[in-house]
């Protein structure tokens, strides 16, 4: 249970090398940048570096010049990044070049693609008129008269037949198909406004061919031509945009790069704070990578740095990096998921992996559904990279080993029975979960469970406390000495005589064992303030002070209780296990051939995802509210180094 030792580095430089410096923090990977003005009560002199980052903008523009030719630029890191001026312009200047003429080639491409949709529907227009042998420039230059061409639905053009009084509605279809007519019609100047008002009652769409001469055939001929010319162009375009990528396709990779990582380091700026003509910079490292990183500091000529302790600043909370034994990192998921540990507080990972797998694979005993739920574990793990497939695959080994105590291989109670006789002379399996004398014992083994991870929790609580010199809360608090020695008393004292028949409570052990600790939790805020030496410890009123702790001492005995009795549970699962399977084979037993093999199988399917869901729920929820509750805050920050590796892996 370790929280990585990290120190705090404090870095002083003129402002012409800071760009230099943010570069080596970040390349050296294990930098976790704070924010100076923090660790200063006086920062009047201190202006916040917050300049806007310059690598955004080309950044952007050539990412998405590159997604507009469908080419996606996949961050590759670049080892050989440096604060030079000189190479920032290059870089500029390659951005606005390429995408200039990216740009362009793609201003020109939704030009003519504008163009051909423009003769595609023209042709598709005038299509519908290729039966008209008439000169459309001849058409439309009459004097007297206006034409109109246009379709219509079939239901209008059947409604024609009621203006026949009117001579000049009068509709010439040259082409139709099941909905629509298409065709032209004539109207005198003086009549077209009426004509034009009747048509547009009847839903006619005007298509305008204005602009065209010649015949229809001759007009399509042409459109044609164009539509050729211009889908030639088109796809010249096309190519030499491809040949250009081709051509530039390594260097604009290596300047995504290079922009990429300059704009991950030059973050690290605005975290720092400048004070007349230098800066300051602060953050965090791993103890065991200051060497490294004072040599990586070392080559620059005005900046100075100094080194501290985690330990003496934890009023600015240092970052926590979890490091735990290789079988235990998996539950470092559980541990964040309920929230880090601050830097001077125990790490519960190692406590969580183990009671996390034993309470596991006793709610779950069954050999085969145990191995099942490992593989299982295993394919999430290795296919789908889930973290919480690393933690099924302990889990279900611990199930599978509780499974040979009580006998179940995929519910078949008695199938191990050959394996008992033949290595430990049984004639059946040592344990009948389902008989009244195995399920009591299964109940008073839960409860002992319970006890023993509830006194376990107040120990690790105890140490915590004293580790971050919480020493009142060690000493008088419900969870610290005062705490387990009244709870432990109540266990030992009945609970030993209950079970071994101990006389251990007398008035003396009531006194010494149960009132006293209960007298100092009462009292746990006054003596702690007076064991921190504070002159003003008196409440401020005796009334207010004796009401409030006389209902949270009561709430602290409640909580001793409800908390032993949640361990029930474990019991529980085992009986609802067994259950649950004998259910199965009740109702597999009423059938007889494939249909008992199905019910078999696909019971133990349910039973499996159905119970191994509830069981992980409720170890976790034993985990938080029972166990963690006692000891653990989980108020920490993670640590986060800036590093581009970290980007890498993430794209």
């Amino acid at each position: 249970m370790a929280v990585q030792k990290i120190k705090m580095a404090s870095i002083i430089g003129r402002m012409n090398e800071l760009d230099e410096v943010t570069v080596r923090c970040g390349q050296s990977e294990v930098f976790h940048p704070d924010n100076v003005l923090s660790f200063y009560s006086d920062t009047a002199s201190f202006i916040p570096i917050s300049e806007d980052n310059p690598y955004s903008a080309p950044l952007q523009r050539l990412v998405e010049s590159c997604e507009k030719i469908q080419k996606q630029l996949m961050f590759q890191g670049n080892p050989c990044c440096t604060a030079d001026d000189s190479m920032d312009r290059g870089l500029f200047e390659y951005v606005t070049r390429f995408c200039t003429v990216v740009e362009d080639s793609l201003a020109r491409q939704e030009e003519l693609k504008r163009k051909l949709e423009e003769l595609t529907a023209a042709i598709q227009d005038i299509s519908h008129f290729k039966g008209l042998d008439l000169k459309l420039e001849q058409i439309h230059n009459r004097s007297f008269i206006k034409v109109r061409f246009g379709c219509m639905a079939k239901e209008s053009f059947d409604k024609l037949s009621l203006y026949n009084d009117n001579p000049y509605v009068t509709f010439f279809p040259s082409a139709h198909d099941d909905s629509l007519y298409w065709g032209v019609y004539f109207a005198p100047i003086d009549q077209v406004e009426e004509v034009d008002r009747i048509f547009s009652s009847l839903y006619f769409k005007r298509i305008d061919i204005g602009k065209y001469s010649g015949t229809a055939e001759e007009t399509l001929n042409e459109l044609e031509e164009n539509k050729l010319n211009v889908t030639g162009q088109l796809k010249e375009l096309q190519t030499k945009l491809d040949e250009y990528w081709e051509q530039e396709k390594e260097a604009c990779q290596q300047t995504f790069n290079s922009l990429k990582e300059k704009s991950i380091y030059f973050g690290i700026r605005h975290y720092g704070a400048r004070y007349h003509d230098s800066f300051v910079l602060t953050g965090w490292i791993p103890e065991t990578k200051e060497s490294e990183f004072k040599e990586s500091l070392e080559p620059l000529e005005t900046v100075e740095y100094t080194f501290e302790k985690a330990e003496a600043q934890l009023d600015h909370s240092p970052p926590v990096h979890l490091k735990n034994p290789k079988p235990f990192r998996p539950f470092e998921f559980f541990v964040e998921m309920f929230g880090l540990p601050s830097y001077n507080e125990v790490d519960p990972t190692i406590f969580v992996g183990i009671t996390y797998v034993m309470l596991f694979g006793i709610m779950f005993g069954d050999v085969g559904q145990g191995l099942v739920v490992s593989l299982v574990g295993l394919f999430m793990w290795n296919k789908l990279r889930m973290k919480l497939g690393k933690i099924l695959i302990p889990c279900g080994i611990s199930s599978a080993c509780f499974g040979l105590i009580y006998g179940s291989v995929f519910g078949f109670e008695h199938a191990l029975d050959p394996l008992y006789r033949s290595l430990f002379g049984l004639h059946e399996k040592p344990v009948e979960v389902m008989e009244p004398a195995t399920t009591n014992l299964i109940i008073y083994l839960a409860i002992a469970i319970g006890l023993s991870l509830v006194m376990v929790a107040m120990l690790i609580n105890i140490y915590s406390s004293v580790k971050k010199k919480q020493y009142g809360n060690a000493l008088f608090g419900p969870n610290g000495l005062a705490g387990l020695v009244f709870y432990g008393s109540l266990v030992f004292g009945f609970g030993g005589k209950m079970v071994m028949g101990w006389q251990l409570v007398t008035p003396f052990y009531v006194v010494c064992f149960m009132i006293v600790p209960l007298i100092l939790m009462f009292f746990r805020e006054i003596l702690s303030e007076i064991m921190e030496g504070k002159k003003h410890w008196k409440p401020e009123s005796w009334g207010d002070f004796i009401m409030q702790n006389f209902f949270e001492v009561f709430e602290f005995l409640l909580s001793y209780a409800t908390n032993t009795m949640s361990f029930l549970r474990v019991g529980a699962f085992v009986l609802v296990h067994a259950g649950m399977m004998m259910v199965v084979f009740t109702l597999a037993e009423m059938s007889a051939g494939i249909g008992y093999a199905l019910i078999v199988i696909f019971g133990n399917i349910f039973v499996m995802v159905l119970e191994a869901l509830l069981v992980g729920i409720q170890v976790l929820r034993l985990e938080y509210y029972e166990m963690f509750s006692r000891f653990f805050d989980g108020t920490g920050r993670p640590f986060h180094p800036v590093s581009a590796r970290q980007e890498l892996t993430k794209s």
